[in-house]
C-alpha cells in the first residue's frame, strides 16, 4: 500500500476511489461501547505503519512501551525513557497526519514517569499530548487512582491498565495470569471500579482470566475494556502489530494470532484482525484466554 491511498476507508475494495473515514474521537468511542460495536486497537512505533494500520480501519493505536522490546531488544519495558517514548508518539503523529488519519492516538507512560507524585505524572502526559497522542495510558490500580483523578481532572484522557502490568513484571514474579484466585479477583475488581470513578475512560486488562475480564466489562458502564489475553469478553481487543504479522524475538504469547497467516500483505492481515475483533471471532476462548 502506497501512503496516497491511506485514506481508503476500512473494506474499500481495490481500485475504489480513496474517500477518508470518519475519525475517531473520544465521544465516538463512547458511541462505539454503548452500541456494543467493538474496538480494535494495535500498538505501533512508526509513520509508515501507523499509516497502514489506519487505513485498515485499525480504531485506535496504542504507542506502547513494548517498543523496548520490539524496536529496542530489551529484555522488558522497564529500561524504556520518556524520551523514547515522546520520539516513537511524534512519529506515529506524523503519520497518521500525512495521510489525513482517522485513528485515536494512544501513549504509554513509561516507568519511572508517573511514579514519583501526581505533578510529574501531569508533566509526562503533557509531554505525550505535545508530541501527538489523544490519551495515555499508565498501568495499576491503588495508589494510580488518585494519580489518574488528577490528570483527568485538568484535561488529560487516560487509559488505565490492569492485570499483568508489564512495568512491575519484576514484582509480580514474571510474565503470569493475574486474578486467578478470589482475593485477587477482587481487588482487579475494585481497582477497575475505582478508576472509572476516577475518570479513566479505558482501561486494558492483560492477562486476565476471561470469566473474570467479563464480569469487569459488565460492571463498568463508562469505561471500555480492552483485553489482551483476556478472553472475548471485553469491550476491544489489543495486540502488539509485530506479533500479530508473526513476526517476534521468541515465541509469541498464546493470546496472539497471526493474522499474516492467509494474508498476502500487511495491509491484508490488518483488515483481517479489525474484521476478527469486530464480528466476535478474535480471540477464541478456548485457544487465546485462560
Amino acid at each position: 500500500m502506497s501512503l496516497s491511498d491511506a485514506n481508503a476507508p476500512y473494506g474499500a475494495q481495490s481500485g475504489a476511489a480513496p474517500a477518508p473515514r470518519k475519525a475517531v474521537t473520544r465521544s465516538r468511542l463512547a458511541d462505539m461501547h454503548a452500541r456494543g460495536e467493538k474496538i480494535a486497537m494495535l500498538t505501533a512505533y512508526d509513520a509508515t505503519f501507523a499509516a497502514v494500520a489506519d487505513a485498515a480501519g485499525v480504531d485506535c493505536l496504542l504507542v506502547g512501551d513494548s517498543l523496548g522490546m520490539v524496536c529496542q531488544g530489551l529484555d522488558s519495558t522497564v529500561g524504556v525513557s520518556m524520551e523514547a517514548m515522546r520520539h516513537h508518539t511524534e512519529s506515529v503523529a506524523r503519520g497518521l497526519r500525512r495521510v489525513q488519519g482517522a485513528a485515536w492516538l494512544i501513549a504509554d507512560l513509561p516507568f519511572g514517569s508517573y511514579q514519583e507524585s501526581r505533578e510529574q505524572a501531569l508533566r509526562s502526559a503533557m509531554a505525550l499530548m505535545q508530541a501527538g497522542a489523544q490519551m495515555v495510558k499508565l498501568e495499576g490500580g491503588g495508589w494510580t487512582i488518585d494519580t489518574v483523578r488528577f490528570i483527568v481532572e485538568r484535561g488529560v484522557p487516560v487509559c488505565a491498565h490492569l492485570g499483568l502490568t508489564p512495568q512491575t513484571v519484576h514484582a509480580l514474579g514474571g510474565y503470569r495470569v493475574q486474578g486467578r484466585d478470589e482475593s485477587s479477583a477482587a481487588r482487579l475488581q475494585g481497582d477497575a471500579r475505582a478508576l472509572q470513578e476516577a475518570g479513566a475512560a479505558m482501561l486494558v486488562l492483560e492477562m486476565v482470566p476471561a470469566a473474570l475480564s467479563a464480569r469487569i466489562t459488565a460492571e463498568l458502564a463508562h469505561c471500555a475494556t480492552i483485553g489482551i489475553g483476556a478472553g472475548k469478553g471485553t469491550a476491544g481487543q489489543v495486540l502488539v502489530m509485530h506479533d500479530m504479522l508473526g513476526v517476534n524475538l521468541g515465541k509469541p504469547p498464546k493470546f496472539v494470532r497471526n493474522f499474516m497467516t492467509g494474508s498476502d500483505s500487511i495491509e491484508h492481515a490488518l483488515r483481517a484482525y479489525v474484521r476478527a475483533v469486530k464480528d466476535g471471532t478474535f480471540p477464541d476462548d478456548g485457544l487465546h484466554a485462560w
